[in-house]
């Protein structure tokens, strides 16, 4: 099924959630300049959701039925994407997202299940008020309640993700922890960027001291 307003220009990726809930400079490096590189957490990641997506639908011994791949978009969010998994359970839609790490509560990823289970209930109707992230290297489910804070402040990073776009320049970087782990820290290269956003500044406060 294709939605019919899928080549409007101003829909957001789903997997944009997760990004800028983690770095928002990582997020326009991806969605805006277009860049990505992969390391061994993201190779390890696209293995896994290739094994996930070649699933067909399938019918559990429970009745439980599994859709892989599934796609997903939101009218009111401009939202599309796809869900790793989604079982109905008696007809209630349940998404499932694979990730490549050990089972770890981090916002980032239930923030991202819960902007697709607000997809599946715009699209099906239905409350969509749990889902699971499992965690493949632990083979661990990590089951995820969608409360209102959570839905608000996926709605809150959608706005600011527009926004982002729209200014169309690169937030400065965290140059922390985060960045030990990123894909793509030789793109970002925080450090440098960091000691150019500090030159900026002090740029901008020597004009200001000396035009005061």
């Amino acid at each position: 099924m294709v939605h019919e307003n899928l080549l409007d220009d101003d829909w957001l990726m789903l997997s944009g959630i997760q990004h800028y809930s983690y770095c928002p400079r990582q997020f326009a490096i991806i969605h805006m300049e277009q860049i990505f590189e992969d390391n061994i957490f993201t190779i390890k990641g696209h293995h896994i959701h290739e094994k996930v997506d070649i699933e067909d639908d399938t019918v559990c011994g429970d009745g439980v039925v599994v859709a892989s791949a599934l796609p997903l978009w939101s009218d009111k969010l401009r939202l599309i994407g796809r869900a790793d998994r989604v079982e109905f359970r008696n007809g209630v839609p349940y998404p499932v997202e694979f990730k490549s790490g050990y089972r770890k509560e981090k916002i980032h990823d239930a923030l991202q299940l819960c902007a697709q289970a607000m997809c599946l209930e715009e699209m099906t109707g239905i409350p969509v008020t749990v889902g699971a992230i499992y965690y493949y290297s632990s083979r661990r489910r990590l089951e995820v309640v969608f409360d209102n804070n959570m839905r608000e402040k996926v709605t809150e990073i959608v706005l600011k993700m527009r926004q982002l776009l729209s200014k169309g320049t690169l937030p400065a970087p965290p140059n922390d922890q985060r960045c030990v782990d990123c894909s793509l820290i030789r793109v970002c290269l925080p450090e440098l960027a960091g000691h150019a956003e500090r030159f900026k500044n002090l740029l901008q406060e020597l004009y200001d001291r000396g035009t005061a």
